[in-house]
């Protein structure tokens, strides 16, 4: 399709945005209010702290899943059922009695929220076309950025004074509100391959798809180690008192806001590989200075600052540089993908960080993450490097004496 006007795509990217905040408040805010629904379901902090980690493994299941099983629907009708089934799982959550249902919502609501965000990104993309597809994508993970410095502390400030369904209410609400808006003012961008499954699945034949995944769980895993387990990486700073904490996770989202949108403008100009390399090198800086940092609050601000702005540098280009790698129309399946392997490290960062944390404490996390942002570089060099061969290879192939150029 052709690439739409400056300002309405930009409009349309800023009300797949709202879309994203919804999911993201959804994602973030759990935490805040996790001791009201333990006492309100009369289980444990730490069983309720399962609703967490239920969601992001149900997300990251469940993301490819519906995006392949929704390939040949039209988009505009895909993000409306993504957000409605999104609203349900909220609102079965906010009448669920008992634990178990609770549990079981948090699954539905996951479905919706991946379904949603992946086909937003990809559909931001396509309206803003090839040269502004970061952009795009920046635009619509503005939503999730501000739903972590905005909708989360909104969120639980409402859980504190209302009670944990009248969050999850909040949520729904968000997202019923845009539903109409995405349906009504939306252009129709098209609908994915029609050839059947083993279109819909060939990306999964690609390395270089498969090369994105990789570095996107190796770098997320290393930003996700310190945040997990952000109040005991600063304790020295925060004294444990909760409002320096409050403020940290503040600083953290207000600085990954900026890092996504700068993110988005160098991804058109620089290329994608170039930002993640940049981000993830820079952010490994940051890691290795954190030790020096944390004993000052004073300090601990200026590098949750620095590691907000560089962690969500990553972002955007992964998702540009695995949707130019995908066929026509399965764009929504890779991006995904992407997401669930994003998803997949914020699992394993809980894992690792733990045996990292009993096993030397606090002060290793960030040196760990370190390593970890390094390694994403260097599997973000190399696998740039294979595929330019691989693509050479092509070239010299298709021109080869007895068959046609193209």
């Amino acid at each position: 399709m052709s690439r739409e006007p400056t300002g309405r795509w930009q409009g349309h990217a800023a009300i797949l945005a709202f879309g994203t905040f919804a999911v993201g408040t959804d994602a973030f805010v759990i935490a805040g209010i996790l001791p009201e629904i333990a006492r309100s379901l009369n289980v444990s902090v730490a069983a309720a702290g399962q609703l967490v980690t239920v969601f992001s493994i149900a997300y990251a299941v469940l993301a490819p899943v519906l995006a392949t099983l929704t390939a040949g629907w039209s988009r505009r009708v895909v993000l409306p059922a993504g957000l409605a089934l999104f609203a349900v799982g909220n609102v079965i959550t906010a009448l669920a009695p008992a634990y178990g249902l609770v549990l079981a919502a948090r699954v539905v609501a996951a479905g919706g929220a991946s379904l949603y965000a992946a086909t937003a990104s990809a559909t931001a993309a396509a309206l803003a076309g090839d040269e502004r597809r970061g952009r795009a994508i920046a635009i619509v993970m503005f939503g999730l950025t501000s739903s972590l410095a905005l909708g989360a502390p909104l969120g639980t400030a409402v859980g504190a004074a209302l009670g944990w369904r009248a969050t999850m209410w909040l949520v729904t609400a968000l997202a019923v509100v845009v539903i109409p808006v995405i349906a009504g003012r939306l252009p129709d961008v098209g609908h994915g391959p029609a050839g059947g499954w083993r279109q819909r699945l060939a990306p999964l034949a690609d390395r270089r798809v498969l090369g994105v995944l990789t570095t996107t769980v190796v770098a997320f895993t290393g930003i996700y180690v310190p945040y997990t387990y952000l109040s005991a990486v600063y304790e020295p700073a925060t004294g444990g008192q909760g409002g320096r904490l409050a403020v940290l996770l503040l600083v953290f989202g207000v600085a990954g806001t900026v890092g996504n949108l700068a993110a988005g403008h160098f991804t058109d100009r620089r290329g994608p590989r170039r930002v993640v390399i940049a981000g993830t090198l820079l952010l490994a800086v940051v890691f290795l200075l954190v030790p020096a940092l944390r004993g000052s609050y004073a300090t601990a601000l200026a590098a949750v600052a620095a590691c907000g702005v560089f962690s969500f540098t990553v972002t955007t280009p992964q998702q540009h540089l695995i949707m130019s790698y995908a066929p026509a129309g399965t764009q929504p399946m890779v991006a995904s993908l992407n997401q669930s392997a994003v998803y997949l490290a914020v699992s394993l960062s809980g894992a690792v960080g733990g045996i990292a944390l009993d096993a030397a404490g606090a002060a290793l996390l960030p040196p760990l993450a370190a390593v970890l942002a390094v390694a994403a570089a260097a599997l973000t060099w190399w696998y740039g490097r294979t595929a330019a061969r691989a693509t050479r290879g092509r070239v010299v192939q298709d021109q080869a004496p007895g068959r046609p150029v193209s």
